[in-house]
């Protein structure tokens, strides 16, 4: 009984820690994922560096995004969010 006074605080601990951080940064880091994985031509898109633009082409690892008069070739882990009309 002792020895569940003294390791049931940690148990707690841990527990919250989980709880507050672990999980819910998995779930962001799963939406991020699944969000990237699905990136169409024409999705207007804002990448990690601020940049806006729209998809102008995709490849496998890598998007072809138009700003302007210019075609950017980024990671596809680069871009962060997809803009919704």
């Amino acid at each position: 009984m002792e020895i569940l006074g003294t390791v049931g605080p940690l148990i707690l601990m841990f527990a919250i820690f989980y709880f507050l951080l672990i999980r819910p940064q998995q779930k962001r880091q799963k939406a991020t994922l699944q969000m990237q994985s699905s990136l169409q031509k024409g999705d207007k898109v804002v990448t990690i560096g601020g940049l806006h633009g729209i998809i102008d082409s995709i490849d496998e690892n890598k998007v072809v995004i138009k700003s302007g008069n210019s075609n950017l070739t980024y990671d596809r882990q680069a871009v962060r969010d997809v803009i919704k009309d």
